[in-house]
């Protein structure tokens, strides 16, 4: 015998997830918040013409790394700066961004709905390009 239990939708704050549960062994209704924001921003990711010969440069293993990690950090929280992954690239006004992908770095910039990968370069090589494709403030 199967038992169902029809709840009415909880009420949701603007900036929160609520997940709502039912025991139906005691019929009470639950609810938890789960901290995550309930609708974020989806941000387009575009590729530069250097940055897609860029990534088709890449080992089939590394290049499936800088992939999911574009989807994992840029797609909702491009801007969201961490102490090793994502730095906010200072006295450039392009690139703005640096994302870290193991021996990887992806050089990026951040419009309103946007983000523009120029170019995604090993670590030894990070430094040359700055200088020479950088623009300062």
């Amino acid at each position: 015998m199967s038992r169902t239990a029809t709840l009415a939708p909880p009420v949701v704050a603007p900036d929160r997830t609520f997940e709502l549960s039912f025991c139906l062994t005691r019929g009470v209704a639950r609810r938890h918040e789960s901290g995550y924001t309930l609708a974020r921003l989806r941000f387009s990711i575009v590729l530069a013409p250097e940055a897609i010969e860029d990534l088709r440069s890449l080992k089939a293993n590394l290049r499936t790394e800088v992939r999911q990690a574009l989807e994992e950090h840029l797609r909702h929280q491009p801007r969201k700066v961490s102490k090793s992954r994502i730095k906010r690239l200072r006295g450039l006004s392009k690139p703005q961004y640096r994302l870290r992908v193991g021996e990887v770095r992806v050089f990026y910039d951040v419009t309103s709905d946007t983000v523009e990968v120029l170019a995604i370069v090993a670590k030894s090589e990070a430094e040359s390009w700055l200088a020479q494709f950088g623009k300062a403030e």
